[in-house]
């Protein structure tokens, strides 16, 4: 099983015909991704990449079943581009697009929430279910199927996290890269509620950066879930000054809570176990006995669960070889000697 996107998804690609939209839907389609179509007003009739082109996202829905959409189209027009879809009945709106005003975002976010949809994005990298549909602009070479989620607001670190992921024999089950802008459709804690609630999903990582609640709000939610499933956490941006936006533009730190550090600590609290490191994720998700939150807390707590035992013929033993030794080294000094 897979969230959001998997070898059953219709897609379709709204702005194919431009260039981002052509280069990366031939990528997902050389991938294997079920792509049936695309949009282009004013090119409905057409073929492009041996797919039809429509003049709407309805005329798509209608005639190809379209149930999925990824959007190429420029800031200016995106966020109606969402609209547009949701108002057509695309049940997952995958927005790539970055650099949306505001304003438009609040009324395209505000749209959407009375729609059957879900929105992931905008400012994001897409989602990948692997071996099934890539339905973004990441490297799909990159991830292989497996039991892991990824939920990040980082591309480049979805794309790392999965590489040593893969590195250590493990694989992906889906990567929901969430995107870097103020106003998104789907938050941190609602996509890891989606891969918590994935039963072939059995380790998570959650990838965050500095700037709003998304992380906290998250980790408080793992918790009050029970801590279902471990979870390993890496917050980016730790050396970022105050108050500067850093890459993405809702990666900026306004409140004491906003930090790294601060970040940090509330999803320690709740039970995650948190990485200083990039280059630390891999390792701590291939363990042999998945540990959360704190090592140093939990470690103890575990111990009273191990069977009292006073070894003592091991001891015994052992104090043997001990007397053995000391003789051993007398009887050398004493033939040296010394």
């Amino acid at each position: 099983m897979s969230v959001l996107v998997n070898k059953n998804s219709k897609i379709i690609v709204q702005g194919f015909t431009g260039s981002e939209g052509t280069f990366h839907a031939s990528q997902m389609i050389e991938y294997g991704t079920n792509v049936v179509g695309g949009v282009t007003p004013g090119k409905g009739g057409s073929t492009h990449l041996d797919r039809p082109v429509f003049n709407t996202v309805k005329d798509a829905v209608e005639k190809a079943g379209a149930d999925t959409s990824i959007i190429f189209v420029p800031p200016a027009f995106a966020a109606d581009a969402i609209m547009e879809a949701a108002e057509a009945g695309i049940k997952v709106i995958i927005c790539i697009t970055e650099g949306i005003p505001v304003a438009d975002m609040i009324k395209a976010y505000d749209y959407i929430k009375g729609k059957d949809c879900r929105l992931v994005g905008p400012n994001c990298p897409g989602v990948i279910t692997p071996e099934e549909a890539k339905v973004g602009i990441m490297p799909g070479f990159v991830f292989k199927k497996g039991t892991v989620g990824i939920v990040s607001k980082s591309g480049t670190l979805t794309y790392e996290a999965a590489d040593q992921v893969v590195k250590q024999g493990l694989g992906i089950t889906t990567a929901i890269g969430i995107g870097g802008d103020p106003i998104i459709g789907t938050t941190t804690k609602e996509a890891v509620e989606l891969l918590m609630n994935d039963p072939e999903t059995e380790i998570i990582i959650m990838i965050g950066e500095i700037g709003g609640q998304l992380e906290a709000d998250a980790a408080r939610w793992i918790k009050a879930d029970g801590n279902r499933k471990p979870v390993v956490g890496f917050i980016a941006g730790e050396t970022a000054p105050k108050g500067r936006t850093m890459g993405h533009a809702g990666a900026i730190v306004g409140g004491a809570d906003d930090t790294a550090e601060a970040k940090k600590r509330i999803m320690r609290e709740n039970g995650i176990h948190v990485v200083d490191s990039p280059a630390e994720i891999g390792k701590n998700v291939k363990v042999a006995v998945p540990v959360w939150g704190d090592c140093k807390k939990t470690l103890p707590l575990l111990t009273n669960f191990i069977d009292p035992n006073n070894h003592s013929e091991w001891l015994k033993e052992f104090r043997n070889l001990e007397k053995e030794e000391r003789s051993f080294v007398q009887r050398s000094f004493c033939f040296a000697g010394i």
